[in-house]
C-alpha cells in the first residue's frame, strides 16, 4: 500500500553559497553576536521546558466532562444524537483541524475545546466555545470491501490551532442544544520543540478496537466477534464510539481509551512538573526525527498496534540515545499498515497484516494463526512481550530490589504491589546484552494461576540510555486517580495510587532524562 513519509529538514540547512547555516552566521555578524543569540536560543530553550509548569498553574475546570450521555441499545456504543470526529488525529500550532458532525434528529450545537492536563486537580482548562452551528443529520458509510466504513461527512467548522497552544491531549465536548445530550471529540495539539519526554497516544489502538457503529471494529469480520486475524480495515473517519471491552466508561464516548489507561498518567506527569509534550501514533510512524527531539518516549497503557516504520523509527532513535519507557502491556504486538482514505488523506485507514511474535508465541486467538508470524519480535525492542495466555493479572513482585528502579521504594525480594499487572502483560524476555528482569511473578485468571509469567525487564542502549518495561496496561492506575477515572476490574484488580509506583516511575523517568530536581504542584 501507499506510504507517505514526512520531510524532515536539518538545523543546520545550508545557506548561501553551501555553507552551513551557523558557520554563514558566524562569517556575516561576528563570534560577539552569536554568543548572543546562543543565549537567547538558552533562555527560550529554558523557558519552553518550564511550559508545562506554568501552563498548570492557570485556571482549570471540571467542565470538561460529560454530564449528559447516552448510548443508542440497538447498536450498544453509539451516540447518534450528536457525534463526530476530527480530519486528523494531530496538528501543530497554525495547522487546522476539521470537525465532523453528525445530529440525529438536527439539532443545533456548540463545541467547547479543553487541553487534559492537572489544573490544580481539575484535569482540564477551557480553551475555546465553537459555535452554535445549525447541525444535521449525516449519513451513515455504506459497509466497503473489508468491511471498511469511511465517513464522508462535511465539515461544520475549521478550528486553526493557536500559537499559544502547548501540546497536549485536547478534547471537543459536543452538546446537542435540542435535548442537552453530549459526547467528545480528540486530537493532539503537537509541537517540535526539544523537550525531557514525548508521550505517545496509542491511538491506534484506541481506533482498533472502537465498534462504530455497531460491530466495525478490526475484531469484527462479520462472523466473529474477537477475530484477530486480516481482511479488515478501519478508518479514523468516524465518531469513537463507547468503550466496548472490560467496563462501563461513560467518558469514553468520542474519546477512544485515553481516559481509561492514558490520562492518569499525564495528569500524574503535569503534576509532577516534568517537561514533556505530545504525540500520537501516526506520528510515530510518519515523523521518525522528531522521535530525537527528546531524553525519552513514553508508551503508555494499552499500546497494542504499530506499524514497521514506527517499531524502527523507535529502533532507531534507541540507537541515537533515545530512553523508553513501556508503561504498558500488549504493546507492539499486531502489525498494521496505513493507508490514505477514500479522498487521498494519508494514515488514515488500518489494515492488520501481521503479529510482532514468533508463531504459537500466543494462544488467546486461533485466527492469528492466519497471519505473518516475521521478526523482528516485539521482545527486541521492549525487552519482553506479549505471550502465552496474554490475558492475566498479578502482584507486580519485586526480583531485584537493590537495582535503582528501586531506590527509595523500600521494596524487598518478593514483595509486590497488589493488582497492578493487568489485564494484559509482557513475558518472554529477549537475550539483549545486559537485560535485567526487575519484577516478575507467575500470572492468574479469576483467582487461578493460567500458566503464564509476566516479566518487567529494563535494558541498556548504546549510549548511557534506559529501555524500561512495566509488562502491564495498567501501570498508570498505580500514579493517580483524576476526575473522571473508572478503575478497571479483569482477572484482576489494581488498588489505585501507590507510593511504591509512583517512586519507581520517578526512578524511570529521571534515568531516562538525567539527574534533576523537579517541585511538584500538588498531586502526590
Amino acid at each position: 500500500m501507499k506510504r507517505e513519509h514526512a520531510k524532515h529538514h536539518s538545523s543546520e540547512a545550508t545557506h548561501l553559497g553551501g555553507l552551513p547555516r551557523r558557520e554563514w552566521i558566524k562569517g556575516t555578524l561576528g563570534l560577539g553576536t552569536v554568543a548572543a543569540l546562543s543565549g537567547c536560543a538558552s533562555l527560550r530553550e529554558r523557558t519552553q521546558s518550564d511550559l508545562i509548569r506554568r501552563e498548570n498553574q492557570k485556571p482549570g475546570t471540571r467542565d470538561w466532562m460529560l454530564k449528559n450521555t447516552r448510548i443508542d441499545p440497538a447498536t450498544k456504543y453509539r451516540c447518534p444524537w450528536i457525534e463526530g470526529y476530527c480530519s486528523h488525529t494531530s496538528a501543530r500550532a497554525g495547522e487546522s483541524i476539521q470537525f465532523f458532525v453528525s445530529t440525529n434528529p438536527a439539532s443545533s450545537f456548540t463545541i467547547d475545546v479543553y487541553r487534559m492536563g492537572f489544573y490544580g486537580g481539575t484535569g482540564g482548562r477551557h480553551l475555546t466555545t465553537l459555535g452554535p452551528f445549525p447541525g444535521a443529520v449525516q449519513a451513515d458509510p455504506p459497509t466497503g470491501p473489508e468491511r471498511l466504513r469511511d465517513c464522508q461527512w462535511e465539515p461544520c467548522a475549521t478550528l486553526k490551532i493557536p500559537s499559544d497552544w502547548p501540546s497536549g491531549v485536547y478534547l471537543g465536548k459536543l452538546t446537542a442544544d435540542r435535548d442537552g445530550l453530549q459526547s467528545y471529540v480528540i486530537f493532539i495539539v503537537r509541537d517540535d520543540r526539544r523537550a525531557d519526554l514525548i508521550f505517545q497516544c496509542s491511538d491506534h489502538t484506541w481506533q482498533a478496537y472502537n465498534r462504530w457503529p455497531s460491530q466495525f471494529s478490526l475484531y469484527d469480520n462479520g462472523k466473529h466477534e474477537w477475530w484477530w486475524g486480516g481482511d479488515v480495515q478501519i478508518s479514523f473517519n468516524r465518531p469513537y464510539g463507547k468503550y466496548c471491552q472490560i467496563l462501563d466508561a461513560p467518558l469514553s464516548t468520542g474519546s477512544g481509551e485515553w481516559f481509561l489507561w492514558e490520562f492518569p498518567f499525564a495528569y500524574w506527569l503535569e503534576a509532577e512538573g516534568y517537561d514533556v509534550t505530545y504525540i500520537s501514533n501516526r506520528d510515530t510512524h510518519a515523523d521518525p526525527g522528531g522521535l530525537r527531539r527528546a531524553k525519552g518516549f513514553l508508551s503508555v497503557g494499552h499500546d497494542e498496534y504499530y506499524s514497521i516504520e514506527m517499531f524502527r523509527h523507535l529502533q532507531t532513535a534507541i540507537g541515537h540515545g533515545l530512553s523508553v519507557g513501556f508503561f504498558s502491556g500488549n504493546a507492539v504486538c499486531g502489525r498494521i499498515q496505513l493507508s490514505p482514505d477514500q479522498r487521498g488523506n494519508a494514515h488514515r485507514i488500518i489494515e492488520r497484516v501481521g503479529v510482532f511474535g514468533p508463531p504459537g508465541g500466543t494462544f488467546e486467538f486461533e485466527s492469528m494463526k492466519t497471519l505473518a508470524h516475521e521478526r523482528p519480535y516485539a521482545n527486541e525492542l521492549i525487552g519482553a512481550h506479549s505471550t502465552g495466555p496474554v490475558i492475566g493479572g498479578a502482584d507486580w513482585v519485586c526480583a531485584k530490589p537493590d537495582h535503582w528502579v528501586f531506590a527509595g521504594t523500600g521494596m524487598k525480594l518478593g514483595e509486590g504491589i497488589p493488582g497492578l499487572v493487568g489485564w494484559e502483560w509482557h513475558g518472554d524476555p529477549a537475550e539483549i546484552p545486559g537485560l535485567e528482569i526487575v519484577a516478575t511473578a507467575p500470572t492468574k485468571f479469576d483467582g487461578k494461576p493460567n500458566g503464564g509469567q509476566f516479566t518487567a525487564t529494563v535494558y541498556p542502549g548504546p549510549r548511557g540510555n534506559v529501555v524500561f518495561n512495566a509488562a502491564t496496561c495498567w501501570w498508570a492506575d498505580g500514579l493517580s486517580a483524576p476526575p473522571g477515572y473508572v478503575r478497571p476490574s479483569a482477572s484482576s484488580k489494581p488498588r489505585g495510587p501507590d507510593a511504591r509506583a509512583q517512586q519507581i516511575t520517578r526512578n524511570v523517568l529521571g534515568r531516562m532524562i538525567g539527574a534533576r530536581s523537579t517541585t511538584a504542584l500538588i498531586y502526590r
